[in-house]
């Protein structure tokens, strides 16, 4: 076999190696439109690394250096894997790992997260993608978090968008004098009208504490996601400042009230310092 036509097989393997991994990643794309899952993106690093390794070892295989190495490879095996296994330990952890996540699936792309290791966080945000050796977490300063796989199958996963629902703990303080019943029944009215609140009509509105201002209401607010929860609570705290001033229910503050007990010229008739700071009081509500 003629060295061209060596150089001409090995040339038609890697055109074809390319196309394949140009498929490969077609397809995967594909997929993460319709369901941008942590476990295809996994599948996907790890089927155009695979892709690459398979065409240039048939690529080199015609040459002589190629069937060299390979026997070399078979005589020693053992010996090469060994030293192998040893010096890319740390790599092969995190392929390894990144298996067990892309089957287990603690967290997915675009949840929030909270990476904890020792009591200490080592990573927090949304996480953007996952390869062979890493998961990227979009960090709320705008910076991203390259994580190794091996560290985040190590370490405690905080997941807030894991479960289906997120609920969240709300409270009113009103001014006692106030009505019970018609408070709760604002805060219901406000409550089914907030589209992002699930099952509103379930929820109950429980009279927590007393408070030497007046009393607490409070009740668990349940939407779809923790994106939902921010919008959806913040929605509801502006609906109170205004709907609890036009049903004439009060929500007690401090109010700090400054008396004088004496003026500037009777202080310096007494010959003291004009300057002396006057005596405040400070009455509660």
């Amino acid at each position: 076999m003629s060295l061209m036509y060596k150089i001409g097989i090995a040339a038609a393997v890697m055109a074809a190696t390319f196309v394949a991994l140009f498929l490969s990643h077609r397809f995967f794309n594909r997929l993460l439109r319709t369901k941008s899952q942590i476990h295809l993106r996994f599948l996907r690093s790890f089927v155009g690394t695979l892709i690459m390794v398979v065409g240039i070892y048939i690529a080199l295989s015609p040459f002589e250096v190629a069937g060299g190495v390979g026997k070399t490879l078979l005589q020693s095996g053992s010996l090469i894997i060994a030293v192998a296994t040893f010096a890319a330990q740390q790599a092969l952890g995190n392929v390894i790992s990144g298996f067990s996540l892309s089957a287990s699936r603690p967290c997915d792309v675009g949840q929030k997260i909270k990476v904890v290791s020792g009591g200490s966080i080592l990573a927090e945000g949304i996480v953007k993608d996952m390869t062979m050796r890493h998961v990227v977490i979009d960090q709320y300063d705008g910076q991203s978090c390259i994580v190794p796989n091996s560290v985040i199958d190590s370490s405690v996963i905080i997941n807030t968008n894991y479960v289906e629902q997120v609920g969240n703990y709300m409270e009113f303080e009103v001014a006692y004098g106030t009505d019970v019943e018609k408070a709760r029944d604002v805060l219901k009215d406000i409550l089914e009208n907030e589209p992002l609140v699930l099952n509103p009509d379930k929820i109950n509105i429980f009279v927590n504490r007393l408070t030497a201002s007046g009393f607490v209401l409070k009740f668990t607010c349940w939407t779809k996601d923790l994106n939902d929860s921010f919008r959806a609570c913040s929605n509801i705290r502006q609906a109170v400042l205004e709907r609890f001033p036009e049903e004439g229910i009060d929500i007690p503050y401090n109010v700090v009230d400054v008396r004088i007990t004496e003026d500037v010229g009777s202080a310096a008739a007494q010959g003291k310092s004009a300057e002396e700071p006057a005596v405040c009081e400070k009455e509660e509500p």
